[in-house]
């Protein structure tokens, strides 16, 4: 039975983790997943469920690869570690950054 609260799209987007808890990280990937409450992304760093995290997605430019593009910054949680690298987490407020 599906017990997720929302819809999830597959998306690649450029992803960098930026803060786990009090520990600063830059690790770059790409998400694998996401909706409206939630990603899913590979990792190596060493995150632990309930951990807070901060991260950054970057959106495609629709206007071409010649003006900015855009990112949100976003913070949540670890909810989930599978497979080897693999993290769910929580979004759960974010905002837009040119």
């Amino acid at each position: 039975m599906e017990q997720r609260k929302a819809r999830r799209f597959d998306l690649r987007l450029p992803f960098e983790l930026v803060r786990s808890g009090s520990r600063n990280i830059s690790e770059r990937g790409e998400t694998r997943n996401m909706s409206s409450v939630g990603v899913l992304f590979e990792s190596h760093a060493n995150l632990k469920v309930g951990e807070p995290l901060e991260y950054m997605i970057t959106l495609p430019s629709a206007t071409g690869p010649d003006h900015s593009a855009v990112r949100i910054h976003c913070l949540g949680k670890v909810v989930r570690l599978s497979k080897p690298a693999e993290v769910a987490a929580t979004l759960e407020r974010y905002d837009f950054v040119r």
